[in-house]
């Protein structure tokens, strides 16, 4: 069983706790799953030139981003023996100890929960178009650079 496709994908501000729980919930409902493994990205309190980062906000070119999303998605699905992806990605503010990336797979296997889940990760990483400026704790402001 997969999980159904939303455009649902992007959050105001950080992700809770309670979206979490619902989703693993969702995925323990699937009575084929055998492992679930959860992806969470925190904001660092980075110090950059001296200065300590405070916050980053998040804005992204929504439709490619949704695009690229479903295609990573759809992959992963087929080349992972997956059962279910979730992926949920903050937009506007998020603080430093919030989080900011939200991804889940569940498989009936763990070695492929763990492999897919990899697999979503760096693709999100390094194909959506997500963009985060740090706020600094003056206030401050500087484009973010992925690593």
């Amino acid at each position: 069983m997969e999980t159904e496709k939303t455009d649902q994908l992007f959050i105001p501000g950080a992700i809770a706790p309670d979206l979490i729980a619902r989703s693993i919930s969702r995925h323990q409902a699937m009575t084929g799953t055998g492992a679930q493994d959860i992806f969470l990205g925190q904001v660092r309190a980075d110090v950059i030139d001296g200065k300590t980062v405070a916050a980053i906000e998040y804005t992204a070119y929504e439709s490619m981003a949704l695009t690229k999303f479903e295609e990573i998605r759809d992959k992963a699905l087929q080349q992972y023996e997956l059962s279910g992806v979730e992926i949920f990605h903050s937009l506007g503010e998020v603080k430093v100890g919030e989080i900011c990336l939200f991804v889940l797979v569940s498989s009936p296997h763990r070695r492929a929960a763990f492999d897919g889940l990899h697999y979503v990760v760096e693709e999100i990483k390094a194909q959506v178009p997500v963009f985060g400026k740090e706020r600094f704790a003056d206030d401050s402001y500087q484009w973010k650079v992925n690593t």
